[in-house]
């Protein structure tokens, strides 16, 4: 290993730590094991080889901050949703980045992994006995999606090629719930959800889609961490009815597969094209309604799947960093 550019971004950082604390180039190229003449590149700046390999930062602080303010005004948006406001901020982004910058601590990133390890030998038919649930925002803007127009190069402030909008355009909160045996009946949300709206929910939604899916067999309910789901006189509604409530990691949609049943109809909706509060309601029962039992199996089927995906990336970073420290401090 003799050149500049074959040192790794995390070997680079090791020697610039090791030149402040007073080691030689010799000690340092000992200590992370590579020529010495490839020290002294890195530090004189002469960099040979490959430029700088690695993908740019696509965000910055300051963007980043502008989705944690947008995540708390509404904890119940979707990753579309999330995504969709932050490009509106003049962040262009894709879902995975906003699931990576989502308010996700250390502590959050550990019960994650923690809950992955837990569910890591669950099979496809303990994952079918999951009853999954989540909400939903959807806008009366061609399923959150903005008109596209026909236009040359130099015609876009030309009027024929500009349409008003919205800034905040009409809109309805959807609860729905999935299993592998399909999906069972929506309920559209009036105004703030507590924990006693939540429960109103439950009861007239929520048992009524367990009755078609499973009818008498057990089942467990999943939900997300939201005030009113994790509230205590929800719990008691819980364990009144004798249900078991699937333990979940904050922060974690894209752990949920009903998100992409989401997303299965914000698609059709931009063909559908409401013009009114009514035709969105009837446009998204009917997308929903027209979600089969084939597409909900096989995405509980990658339920297993997912979750070893998660442990080994989390894993991975965490070897990563401990290797990084071995080398810091050896």
């Amino acid at each position: 290993m003799g050149k500049t550019a074959d040192l790794t971004a995390v070997q680079k950082a090791i020697i610039d730590t090791l030149k402040r604390e007073g080691k030689t180039q010799k000690e340092i190229s000992e200590r992370i094991g590579c020529s010495q003449s490839a020290v002294s590149r890195h530090l004189s700046g002469k960099s040979v080889g490959r430029k700088k390999c690695g993908k740019k930062r696509c965000t910055t602080r300051r963007g980043d901050r502008t989705l944690r303010k947008i995540v708390e005004k509404d904890r119940f948006q979707t990753l579309g949703d999330l995504r969709k406001q932050w490009t509106e901020s003049g962040v262009e982004t894709s879902r995975a980045t906003v699931h990576r910058r989502v308010l996700l601590n250390q502590k959050q990133r550990q019960k994650r992994l923690t809950w992955a390890t837990e569910k890591q030998h669950w099979t496809v038919a303990q994952w079918s006995k999951v009853l999954f649930s989540d909400e939903s925002k959807f806008c009366m803007s061609f399923g959150n999606q903005g008109a596209r127009v026909w236009r040359k190069t130099g015609e876009k402030e030309m009027p024929k090629c500009l349409k008003s909008s919205v800034k905040y355009p009409q809109s309805v909160m959807v609860w729905g719930a999935m299993s592998a045996a399909g999906v069972g009946p929506l309920c559209f949300i009036k105004g703030r959800v507590n924990a006693a709206s939540y429960q109103e929910i439950l009861e007239h939604f929520m048992l009524p889609s367990a009755e078609k899916l499973y009818g008498d067999e057990d089942f467990v309910f999943q939900h997300d961490l939201a005030p009113a789901h994790s509230a205590k006189t929800t719990g008691k509604w819980f364990t009144d009815h004798g249900i078991t409530v699937l333990n979940w990691p904050a922060n974690s949609p894209d752990l949920n597969p009903i998100e992409n049943l989401w997303d299965i109809v914000k698609r059709k909706l931009r063909d559908a094209r409401p013009n009114t509060l009514d035709e969105l309601k009837a446009a998204i029962e009917a997308s929903w309604a027209s979600i089969t039992p084939q597409q909900c199996h096989r995405l509980i089927a990658s339920m297993p799947h997912g979750c070893r995906l998660l442990k080994f990336h989390r894993l991975k970073k965490k070897k990563e960093n401990k290797c990084r420290n071995s080398l810091l401090y050896s």
